[in-house]
């Protein structure tokens, strides 16, 4: 079986990430790497953290809560990117820096409550269903107004953005449909709450397939595992 190079896949991820920022005009750097590592063995994770890489993200709770604890000599950013379970927020509260996948009030109840005073605030994302798929976690676009007016007034959360996890798209129009869905819906919430502090300024979406599209749209986060871990 051949050895992962995570460092060299690290490279070759950044320098397309730079290729896609000046391709759609964008300032280089402006988009952040999260790199979801689920499923992979700390070892891979240091490796990463000592070639510069600070952001990860995680898909399952507990997993999650066992990295960030395992690797916290590191002072790593931890993301959580999954379907979150009422019975794992606490967990998620105490050891995650940010949670992009909030898609009811219910869940970040519980994470304002379950946050500690001693921490700085919970940074939130909201996530939307924009592909409109039953079996797919995220708030209807229809109802994200009124879920950031509520997730926002959590004392102990920080709404800073959107994330979206479209459908596999079969035409480059089906893939940069929905990125455009999820800025416009970014930009009507600033333009709602202009002058709010910190501003909305998170647009989580795009993956190793299709991070170049995401980036066109105004991604300000891209979220890549398989290009930088290989396949699971």
């Amino acid at each position: 079986m051949t050895e992962i190079n995570v460092v060299a896949n690290l490279n070759s991820v950044q320098q397309r990430l730079r290729k896609a920022e000046r391709d759609a005009g964008r300032v280089d750097g402006c988009v952040a790497l999260l790199a979801v590592s689920k499923t992979k063995p700390v070892s891979l994770i240091r490796q990463l953290a000592a070639a510069g890489q600070r952001a990860f993200g995680e898909n399952y709770a507990q997993e999650a809560i066992d990295k960030a604890q395992q690797l916290a000599d590191l002072q790593l950013e931890w993301h959580f990117i999954g379907p979150i379970q009422s019975n794992k927020t606490r967990g998620l509260a105490a050891h995650m820096d940010w949670v992009h996948s909030i898609d009811r009030l219910k869940i970040a109840r519980r994470l304002n409550e379950q946050r500690t005073p001693a921490q700085p605030p919970l940074q939130v994302c909201l996530q939307v269903n924009v592909s409109g798929e039953t079996n797919k976690s995220g708030v209807h676009p229809s109802q994200v107004t009124e879920l950031a007016q509520e997730v926002a007034a959590l004392p102990n959360l920080v709404l800073r953005g959107l994330m979206a996890i479209p459908d596999k798209a079969s035409s480059s129009r089906q893939e940069t449909g929905p990125f455009d869905e999820l800025r416009a819906l970014l930009e009507t919430l600033r333009r709602d709450w202009s002058g709010s502090a910190p501003p909305l300024d998170t647009l989580s979406m795009g993956m190793s397939a299709d991070l170049e599209a995401a980036v066109t749209a105004g991604s300000t986060l891209v979220r890549v595992g398989t290009d930088l871990f290989g396949a699971r």
